[in-house]
């Protein structure tokens, strides 16, 4: 087979041949339906060849293990999608299914073949309907490598990750172009739908690279932390390194002593996880929690903090959709969780609350509420109100709940809790030392974790330098976990 590989240099981008040779094992990928061409005879279309119908698909080896591809050729017909087109990729999904193995698709279309008509949107229906027939069954990974409008973006939107490169990633509903038409707005393609806006802004991307080969290398190191299909064995490296004594001594000096002060919960996770093995999912999105993966004693486990170094690690609709989404991915692939808990509570005011706190808070909740997987959840420094309860609380099932000594728990902080409670003290300057009383009471009586501990809801407190061997010996003893909870019904209904 020949391939236009120049034309595609030219811009600056790899052939669609290339990009599957490069994600690939050498010499791995086999192609199917090759032979494939369109069907359609209108609008001069029947004079037209077009080379496996503008997309090219198989499949091949990443890491040693099966996986289906498919790339779409901008060369030919500017990769737009036809009905045989759409086919081809329903297939390779389909096939992927059937075959237990994780498929990766590369984007680079101009989206439905116009000539095609209806003919064409059935071909994107039929894609859309294998996505889902998929969810929760093999990874599904998408690579936007080029132009991705109009229909063509559900496919993506319904995949599990999105990876985008710096100035060759574009996606929207609508392009420039119309923008200009309907709303009479001038802004260019990258600022309308570039790699760096849904990978900071709309949370679409998960993952963004500098380069076409960053980011195939970023695929395949997260091939190496998931389950290649349900009921897949966990990933578990041969060898892992674990610095003890460093990061015992690390751990101890993370937390501010100001009670308000941020730092990187990064810092605590690669303190508790193997040496150098996290793995950061939507790291510029929602900066205010922190979701990814990571290895403990050579095994993946799902992480999910929230990180006081971003806006002091509040909930709001952003940070709630981005750890419900990675919680349930977890769930959907039996990977156990891992939860950081630093949270002063949902984010107040009226933003939020008319973009939705509520429904977008719910989510979370249901999400944890939903798992089944084993979930060890560690509270660091604060948590309260209903945030607390949110973050795999031991209400929400967490089958262990271990907390800091200096954790505080309780529906507010005492500066709230005390302006609330002796407001009328508060205005009378003599009861001064009456209400700083009452709030040290606050203080040592309510918000400490021994409280929680008497009730059962804390399962220990310990200290933080006990954290990875608490959290090794949990997941040890979870392993084999069953849910004996199962109530007889369709499925739930997911806020949305």
């Amino acid at each position: 087979m020949e391939y236009n590989l120049q034309k595609q240099h030219d811009k600056g981008k790899l052939h669609a041949i290339e990009r599957i040779n490069a994600l690939c094992d050498k010499d791995s990928f086999c192609e199917i339906y090759s032979g494939v061409r369109h069907n359609c005879t209108s609008f001069g279309m029947e004079k037209k060849d077009i080379p496996y119908d503008g997309v090219i698909t198989g499949f091949g080896k990443i890491n040693g293990r099966k996986v289906a591809v498919y790339a779409q050729d901008f060369t030919v017909q500017g990769g737009s999608l036809g009905l045989m087109h759409g086919e081809k990729i329903a297939e390779i999904i389909d096939l992927a299914i059937k075959a237990k193995c994780p498929v990766i698709g590369i984007n680079d279309s101009g989206g439905a073949r116009i000539q095609e008509g209806v003919d064409a949107l059935c071909g994107y229906g039929d894609l859309f309907y294998q996505n889902v027939r998929a969810s929760g069954a093999v990874p599904q990974i998408s690579i936007i490598a080029g132009p991705c409008a109009g229909g063509a973006v559900y496919s993506p939107g319904l995949t599990d990750f999105i990876f985008a490169v710096d100035k060759i990633s574009q996606l929207f509903i609508t392009g420039p172009k119309v923008v200009k038409s309907v709303m009479f707005m001038d802004i260019s393609a990258e600022d309308l739908g570039g790699a760096a806006i849904h990978s900071q802004k709309s949370g679409v991307a998960h993952f963004r690279a500098q380069s076409e080969n960053e980011c195939y290398e970023q695929v395949r190191k997260l091939l190496e932390y998931i389950p290649h299909y349900y009921g897949d064995e966990l990933v578990k490296a041969a060898k892992f390194k674990f610095d003890e004594h460093k990061k015992e001594k690390d751990i101890l000096s993370v937390i501010p002593e100001n009670p308000r002060g941020g730092y990187d919960i990064r810092k605590i996770i690669e303190d508790v996880s193997d040496d150098e093995t996290f793995f950061e999912v939507s790291k510029e999105f929602a900066v205010n929690c922190v979701t990814g993966f990571a290895k403990i004693q050579g095994r993946s486990v799902g992480i999910v903090a929230n990180n006081p170094g971003g806006i002091g690690g509040v909930l709001d609709c952003d940070a709630s959709d981005k750890i419900a989404r990675h919680v349930r991915y977890c769930n959907s692939f039996n990977i156990p969780l891992l939860t950081f808990v630093d949270v002063p509570g949902f984010i107040p005011g009226p933003q939020e609350e008319q973009k939705g706190i509520i429904r977008h808070g719910a989510k979370v909740i249901y999400a944890y509420s939903e798992a089944t997987v084993p979930k060890i959840t560690v509270i660091v420094r604060k948590a309260y109100g209903g945030a607390y309860i949110a973050m795999c609380s031991k209400h929400l099932g967490a089958d262990f709940v271990f907390a800091w000594p200096k954790a505080e728990i309780a529906v507010m902080g005492a500066e709230g809790a005390i302006g609330i409670l002796y407001a009328k003290e508060l205005s009378d300057p003599n009861k001064a030392a009456e209400v700083a009383q009452k709030s040290e009471e606050y203080k040592t009586e309510i918000m400490t974790p021994k409280i929680a501990a008497r009730r059962g809801y804390i399962s220990e407190v310990i200290s933080p330098e006990q954290t990875r061997a608490r959290v090794v010996q949990s997941l040890e003893f979870l392993e084999n976990k069953v849910s004996a909870d199962c109530v007889c019904k369709k499925h739930g209904n997911l806020p949305m």
